[in-house]
């Protein structure tokens, strides 16, 4: 197990690392993307980086290393269980907002300037945000104390009767359908539409120019929509890899009705269990090492960013030579 608990602190560090870095880089607005593009793009490293501080290191760091501490009495667990769904939906229906607004820019002219603004990206990050936590308040009260130690109450397991209670089997129908399924169906979906938009726009492009015997090459119209096809298509693709095999473990588990044992590693169904919840911890830390490969600006503030504190050194070396 030593293996695997440091791989999942490793991967706790890089994750929040990688979004902290695209946080500070993001929001100095110097990477040459619109406002509108950025806000998501902050607000999206803002929620996976809470994806890492409630999920890997509140609880999965804890449960490893730290048995019976603060976090593992069941007021604060139950908070933690929350607080951690609801920055899972946080992350996904912010990469869902940020695939929309990207196919609203590239496919409805008319309501491009109308929707993809500034202060219609706060209003719908901040809705995400909102209807997230809202939405997963229930949970807090579906869970129970494991056992009772000194009067105090421990750990949170879901309550026995949950898969019982009508009204629980209702939410959590609901929940499993709103994160993965629609928005996986939605992010496939938007990017076909978008892609065929492009394509399309691109062979009329492409035949006018060449009806008025210009060169096709060095369009700068043509350069703007390869770069945001490419950024979009990288986001969106490692989302939906990323959470393939998550998305087929709900349905194996929750619509064909296969039962297995996470602890029994020798069951192909709970590999396939601990693989999802893997990857889909990844994917929250995947999106700076593309804003690194697909923007050459970010790169350029990401090495100014790397290079700082050693500037700064050799100056103030410098300064105290000269003195």
């Amino acid at each position: 197990m030593s293996c695997e608990e440091d791989a999942e602190r490793l991967q706790g560090d890089l994750d929040k690392l990688s979004n902290l870095l695209a946080i500070g880089i993001l929001s100095r607005g110097k990477c040459g993307l619109s406002k509108c593009i950025t806000r998501y793009m902050v607000a999206m490293a803002a929620a996976d980086l809470l994806v890492i501080i409630f999920d890997v290191l509140l609880y999965e760091i804890n449960y490893m290393y730290f048995s019976y501490s603060f976090l593992d009495y069941t007021p604060v667990c139950n908070l933690n269980m929350a607080l951690t769904v609801a920055t899972i939906d946080c992350s996904v229906w912010l990469t869902v907002a940020f695939t929309f607004d990207r196919f609203i820019t590239i496919c409805c002219q008319r309501l491009r300037t109308k929707y993809c603004t500034e202060r219609t990206a706060a209003i719908v990050i901040a809705t995400v945000f909102g209807l997230s936590f809202a939405e997963n308040i229930p949970i807090y009260f579906e869970t129970e104390h494991l056992e009772m130690i000194n009067n105090t109450a421990w750990s949170c397991p879901l309550k026995s009767t949950s898969s019982s209670s009508p009204a629980s089997v209702a939410y959590f129908f609901i929940d499993i359908t709103l994160t993965p399924f629609a928005p996986f169906l939605l992010i496939v979906l938007l990017n076909a539409l978008t892609i065929r938009h492009i394509v399309r726009a691109s062979r009329v492009r492409r035949g006018l120019r060449e009806n008025n015997n210009r060169e096709i090459h060095n369009d700068p119209e043509m350069e703007n929509r390869r770069k945001s096809i490419i950024l979009l298509l990288a986001i969106s693709s490692s989302f939906i890899l990323l959470w393939m095999v998550t998305f087929v473990d709900y349905i194996c588990t929750h619509f064909a009705g296969i039962l297995f044992t996470l602890t029994d590693y020798n069951d192909p169904f709970a590999i396939m269990e601990h693989t999802g919840y893997m990857l889909q911890r990844l994917s929250s830390c995947t999106n700076t090492f593309i804003y690194a490969v697909a923007q050459a600006k970010f790169r350029e503030e990401l090495k100014n960013l790397l290079k700082y504190p050693w500037t700064q050194i050799v100056r103030l070396v410098a300064s105290k030579i000269k003195t």
